[in-house]
């Protein structure tokens, strides 16, 4: 996925699951109520919440808390043009066209030029 965030700007999301809103707010250096309130805003921002109460945020979360981020502290966009920005799909890699396949066979029946090539094989196995 192209990513909004640069990669040297981006910190080491460990390999879990889930993670409360403590661990994402040490790990993007944020206030929780910081991350409470873009919960709020955007959409496609939405932790579960365990048995107690607590946010569990999955690494899709981390990684578009991380993109809002970016957008509003570096690149300095408004709530409202970073959500515009993200529903817009820019942030998102274009999708490859596939490949035009190649026939499998050509348009003439391959086993006479097949057969003729065992053939010759089997004259130089005698």
């Amino acid at each position: 996925m192209t990513e909004v965030v640069p990669p040297e700007a981006a910190p080491e999301i460990p390999d879990k699951l889930f993670f409360r809103i403590g661990e994402v707010s040490k790990l993007l250096s944020l206030e929780p109520y910081v991350l409470r309130y873009w919960e709020t805003e955007f959409r496609g921002l939405s932790p579960k919440k365990s048995g107690t109460g607590q946010r569990l945020f999955r690494r899709k979360d981390v990684e578009l808390l991380l993109q809002i981020k970016y957008l509003l502290y570096e690149k300095r966009y408004t709530i409202e043009g970073a959500r515009q920005f993200l529903q817009s799909g820019a942030h998102k890699p274009p999708v490859p066209k596939p490949e035009v396949q190649q026939p499998l066979f050509e348009a003439e029946d391959p086993l006479p030029k097949i057969r003729k090539e065992l053939a010759s094989l089997l004259e130089l196995l005698r």
